[in-house]
């Protein structure tokens, strides 16, 4: 249990300047000072007048999940209330259902637009197969009609 602890503080003791992390996460940095302005990333500042950027590997950390929200479709203020939620000292089981009620409500966003593409697909096929038919009726080819 120590060496996890002292693995995690190593970690965390890591920084990283805004370049390093665009190009680790394939971002620009234009986008990861959008991120900081949301309040997903809080960098210290350093060097002459504050004017550099220093990430801690929280903030690292903070961006992958940011990232991760993203690609299951979280809005950007979803995705920073529940990376809060780990952050704070409350009650994990609060958190943990808040997090299961956003996972639920983007679940059923996500099976909506799946059943909504199934059905234009459907139709699409439908439309092809009426194509291909009115076509052989013209005694021409699919690979004749695309040329």
């Amino acid at each position: 249990m120590r060496a996890v602890s002292l693995v995690r503080t190593i970690l965390m003791s890591i920084t990283y300047g805004i370049g390093d992390l665009a190009r680790e996460f394939d971002l620009t940095t234009r986008a990861i000072r959008f991120y900081e302005d949301l309040g997903l990333l809080e960098p210290k500042r350093a060097g002459p007048g504050g004017r550099s950027r220093v990430y801690s590997g929280r903030d690292r950390t903070r961006l992958k999940l940011t990232l991760r929200a993203k690609r299951l479709g979280f809005t950007l203020t979803e995705a920073k209330e529940i990376i809060d939620m780990y952050d704070s000292p409350r009650d994990t089981g609060a958190q943990l259902k808040k997090f299961l009620d956003v996972l639920a409500m983007h679940r059923k966003q996500l099976e909506a637009q799946m059943a909504d593409m199934q059905a234009n697909l459907a139709e699409l096929k439908t439309h092809e197969k009426e194509a291909r038919a009115l076509l052989a009726k013209t005694g021409k080819t699919p690979s004749a009609a695309k040329a």
